[in-house]
This record gives structure tokens, sequence and C-alpha cells, in this order.
């Protein structure tokens, strides 16, 4: 009987292992999550779970793990995975055999040196159990104090607002997302921010976080003092590779091919953790919950047939107060940006583009435009920039024919 193995119940993970059931596999089947919890959808952490409008989005029900023949073991932490003896060795000493095994062990929270980041009161968000403790928090307080304006931070911090508390952020970068979206869009996101009430502080960090057996206050690097109710920090991520250790190539996540092998055979990895070798953008590790879906399904059907190339365009998406955020493909840099629509109006979409080639799409309340654009982005395209900035100009028709799109 052949053994397939998920190490990470996370989104990726929990959608391979359902899938490769959907699919018809009908061997043995472990899935392995170091949560207690089914796999649940992360995104509503920061948005609709943290501001009490919904319950968790799990995967699949609970149930349907065992009423489908899975060995879920949540609540089970994997330490490696031992390539020579082909089995996952589990904290506590079991050992679970594989024929192959997919890692889906996403990423986790920097942890900065803060002096005082341990502090009660002193919160992350990765995980439900801190949506839950940051919910407790907004219950019983009025002020909240951040570092980070990514687009976690910024979405917690649109949540609490309209959860009616006060909001201070610090950010180190000279606007909101500038890593990712530049100095000019971050600032329509610094705006629509401002707008709502949120104080931020650019170009600072925090120093420490001070008070009596309690979170009562950051200093900042620049010596401001800033007081509140509770903190959250939100500096960014790092793979969890951790279990590569028994042999697994590591290099900023772990190395994948196009069809999201790994370099030792029966050995795959997916979602946040993978860095994949994408045939439009190069080797690329995205942190996207539409990446670890889609790869979670890809891997399964790659793993009961012939392998295919894993080429998604790579979609992403953000609700910030009653702005309809979107991103599609994948750019670290870029020497042109046409705007179509009005930044000042926060409706608009801005084309990335590097030597004339359009590489990412952002929008703000223009959704279409990111949907439209993404097979150019595949087909490397070269759109006219009077076509891209045309508010008129229907981006489908650049589409090339379906036999030739990539």
């Amino acid at each position: 009987m052949t053994t397939f193995v998920v190490v990470g119940a996370g989104l990726g993970g929990g959608t391979a292992a359902a899938t490769l059931r959907e699919e018809g596999f009908d061997g043995d089947l472990v899935l392995i999550g170091a949560e207690q919890m089914a796999p649940y959808e992360r995104p509503p952490l920061s948005k609709e779970y943290l501001r009490g409008e919904s319950d968790h989005h799990f995967v699949r029900p609970p149930e349907w793990y065992q009423e489908h023949q899975i060995d879920a073991r949540f609540g089970a932490k994997a330490e490696r995975v031992n390539v020579a003896d082909r089995v996952v060795e589990l904290e506590g000493g079991e050992r679970v055999p594989f024929d192959q095994v997919v890692i889906a062990t996403g990423a986790r929270n920097r942890k900065p040196k803060i002096e005082g980041l341990g502090l009660p009161g002193v919160y992350d968000l990765r995980y439900a159990p801190d949506a839950d403790a940051i919910k407790q928090a907004a219950k019983q307080g009025s002020k909240a104090v951040m570092v980070g304006m990514g687009f976690i931070g910024a979405e917690v911090a649109a949540s609490l607002r309209q959860l009616g508390l006060d909001v201070t952020v610090v950010e180190f970068f000279g606007s909101p997302l500038e890593r990712v979206l530049g100095p000019t869009l971050g600032g329509a996101i610094e705006s629509l921010h401002r707008d709502h009430g949120v104080e931020m502080i650019f170009r600072d960090g925090a120093e420490r976080f001070e008070g009596d057996g309690r979170f009562e206050a950051m200093i900042t690097k620049e010596g401001r003092r800033i007081e509140g109710d509770f903190a959250i920090v939100g500096v960014g991520v790092e793979p969890v590779t951790d279990v590569a250790d028994g042999g697994v190539p590591v290099d900023n996540g772990i190395p994948v091919d196009a069809t999201l092998k790994t370099s030792v055979e029966g050995v795959w990895a997916i979602g946040d953790v993978a860095r994949h070798d994408h045939p439009v953008f190069g080797s690329i590790r995205v942190e996207h919950f539409d990446n670890a879906l889609k790869m979670g399904e890809h891997v399964a059907k790659n793993l009961l047939g012939t392998p295919a190339v894993f080429d998604d365009a790579h979609w992403f998406w953000s609700d910030q107060y009653d702005a309809a955020i979107q991103m599609a493909g994948f750019a670290t840099e870029w020497d042109d940006m046409v705007v179509r629509g009005s930044l000042e109006d926060r409706s608009f979409a801005a084309f990335l583009l590097k030597d004339g080639r359009l590489l990412s799409t952002f929008s703000m309340n223009r959704k279409f435009d990111v949907r439209r654009s993404m097979p150019l982005i595949l087909a490397k395209a070269h759109p006219e920039r009077e076509q891209l900035a045309d508010p008129e100009f229907d981006l489908r028709e650049l589409h090339p024919p379906k036999e030739q799109a990539t």
C-alpha cells in the first residue's frame, strides 16, 4: 500500500490532503499538523474573524478527515523529514514512513529583538489563538499600538479602527507596504488609513516595550513614548524549514522545480515554505492564501499523474475598510508604472512594468483590471502604455489566443 504524508496542516497541506482523496487516491494518507485545530483559512484572522463577524473558515469540516480515512495528526509536531530512512520523525520519537511526502510547513512570524517583547499585552498574529487574544484585548481596551504596516498590519489596523479603537502604528519605511508597492502606491494605503483615523509614524521603529507586569507603552528608536492598552508586532515572516534538516536542501525556503518537486526523490514542497522555479517569474517564494490553495491542489494532482508545471499568475486580495484591494503577478522591481483611474479617488489599477513587460497589477476598487491583466502577465506581454492608461480599453482585447497562452 502506497503511503503519502503531508507535513503541515495549514491551508496548503489541508488542501493537498483533501484533493488527494477527492482525486481518487485510496492509499494510506497521513496529515501532520502542530496546531490542535483542523486546517483553516488564515486571512479572516486579521479581518472578519478579528472583528467578530465570522467563525473559522475550515478547509474542510473537522470531521471530514476521519470520514475520508485520512490519518489526521493534529497537535503533532514534525521534527524532521528523514529522507535516508524515508520517515517523518515526530516530537516524542514516533516515525511515520512515507513513499511520497509533501512539506507544507508554511511560515512563522519574525521575532524582532525588542526589549520587553515578551510582556503580557504584546501580541503578534499568525494563528487562531493569536486572533482570539487580540480580540479579547480589543474588547477590554481602547488604544492599540502597532509595529509594522505590511498587509497584515494594515488589515489589523483597519479592523481595530472598525471596532472603535484608537490605533497608532510605527513603521520603519516611509509608507505602508513600501517594499512591496513602492512609495506612490504605499501612499494610497496611507491616505486610506489616515482618513479612517489611524495615526502613522514612519521611518521609526520600536526600541522597547515598557510596563509594570504588563504592556503600558512603546518607546521608539527616535525617543517617542506611545502609550496604549496593548501592542501588536507584525514585521514579516520567515519560512519554516526546520523539518528539512533530514537531507532536504534549504535556501530561502525549500527550493522546488516548476512542478513543485524538490531535488530529493519523493519529496515535494508547497505554499509559503516553497521557493518555486516559476516559468514566468523565475525563482520566487510567495506568501499568499491563493498560492497555498492552488499549490495544494496542484501537488496532489502531480502526485497522482504526470507532473505538470505550476504557472499560476499569483493573485492576492486585501479588504481594508470599504476598499477592495487586489494584486496579481510578481515584481520586486520595476522601471515604469502606468495608472488607470484615480489614486486620489481610490479607484485605480496600477500596472508595474520592467523594460516594457507587464510584471504585476495592483488595484483599489477596480478588480476587473487585475483579473484581465493576468493572462498578459503570464504571456510576458508588452502592452502599449496608452492602452493600459485608458479606463475604456478592455484588456481582454490583448489576451493571446488560448493555444498560445502560457
